[in-house]
């Protein structure tokens, strides 16, 4: 077979923390390829280079094609890759994660599960937009409220400081153009923002789809987080392009959201608030070696130690009732199957 060329794949403790990669980038019409450890962008303008690994989220809009040694690059380096409609307000799919650790997915699985639990990670949530007021007595509808106002009051604000018309929130995404202009950029800033917060999330290992305010979508988690960030981010600079009119609302409002969030390190802030909201717990810095570069933590669930290492065959110490029935085929068969994290020995029967 021909060994292909191009750099070694690197460890996960040699790439680039999330705090240190550009937020997204957003591709369309070009073509995607490899050279080394940088993916290559080429149009009818010509060719760019990008270091794979200083990237988050790449955003593939309409007309992209991408070479299978450009994915084969990108995973390796823990690049999320989300493909989207145009101007990057639809999405369609997206790539792996980066950490191999399910800590946080089975924190966030375990307290969406428990109606206690998972209130008190909403309130949370939502004690985040309203950092000088106590919401831990209010009920999910009073939530709910209290945030519609907030929303509606920010909306007549940024409508009479920029002198855009605002006659409410109007979104159709099967006719992107046919909205007014302030919705038009709405709806490209916070498809910009759920790109970035579905990258965080599936980057740190959790689920996109449990989500503690949103349910029932596959990206409720991700609406989840998005919406943290709105009041501060996107409808601000939604507000703040529809006043300037521009020719192309999209592409502005895409430059706009990339800076601002460039220059707040939203995907280092974004990675703390998940993290503090999943293991409830408040630090300024996670530690590194718990952040995303996990090594390998393949275990075998025990239901009374919690875990077992994996890898190992625990056949020795298993009593059987009838030990004939186990064949040498049978303890090969279970041996490859603790191996692979599929059985444990002591739940096999007789006759099996």
């Amino acid at each position: 077979m021909t060994e292909l060329k191009g750099a070694e794949k690197a460890e996960l403790q040699e790439l680039p923390q999330i705090k240190d990669r550009v937020s997204f980038l957003y591709l369309e019409r070009c073509l995607i390829s490899r050279q080394d450890s940088a993916i290559t962008i080429t149009d009818e303008r010509g060719s760019v280079h990008m270091p794979a690994a200083a990237l988050g989220v790449v955003m593939l809009g309409p007309g992209t094609s991408v070479t299978h040694r450009a994915m084969e690059l990108i995973s390796d380096t823990g690049t999320s890759v989300a493909w989207v409609g145009e101007r990057g307000v639809r999405y369609y799919a997206h790539g792996r994660p980066l950490t191999h650790s399910s800590r946080l997915l089975v924190a966030q699985a375990q307290l969406v599960s428990n109606t206690r639990s998972r209130l008190a990670v909403a309130r949370d949530m939502y004690q985040m937009r309203f950092p000088n007021e106590d919401v831990s007595t209010l009920t999910m509808q009073q939530l709910r409220g209290r945030e519609g106002s907030r929303i509606r009051s920010l909306y007549r604000k940024l409508s009479k400081e920029k002198g855009v018309p605002w006659s409410g929130r109007d979104y159709d995404p099967d006719n992107y153009a046919g909205s007014t202009t302030v919705n038009m950029a709405l709806s490209a800033a916070h498809a910009c923002l759920y790109g970035v917060a579905h990258c965080v999330i599936v980057a740190l290992g959790c689920s996109p789809g449990l989500g503690f305010i949103h349910t029932g979508h596959e990206r409720s988690f991700v609406y989840d987080i998005a919406d943290l960030y709105k009041a501060e981010i996107t409808i601000p600079i939604a507000f703040n392009i529809a006043s300037q009119k521009p020719e192309d609302v999209g592409s502005e409002t895409r430059r706009a959201v990339r800076d601002a969030i460039s220059n707040g390190k939203i995907l280092l802030r974004a990675a703390k608030d998940i993290r503090r909201l999943l293991l409830r717990e408040v630090s300024n810095e996670p530690p590194d070696d718990e952040f995303v570069f996990l090594g390998d933590l393949l275990k075998l669930w025990d239901d009374k130690a919690d875990s077992v290492d994996s890898g190992v065959s625990y056949t020795s110490n298993t009593t059987y009732a009838d030990t004939s029935a186990f064949n040498e085929q049978d303890d090969a068969t279970m041996l490859v199957g603790v191996c692979n994290g599929l059985i444990l020995p002591d739940e096999r029967k007789e006759g099996d």
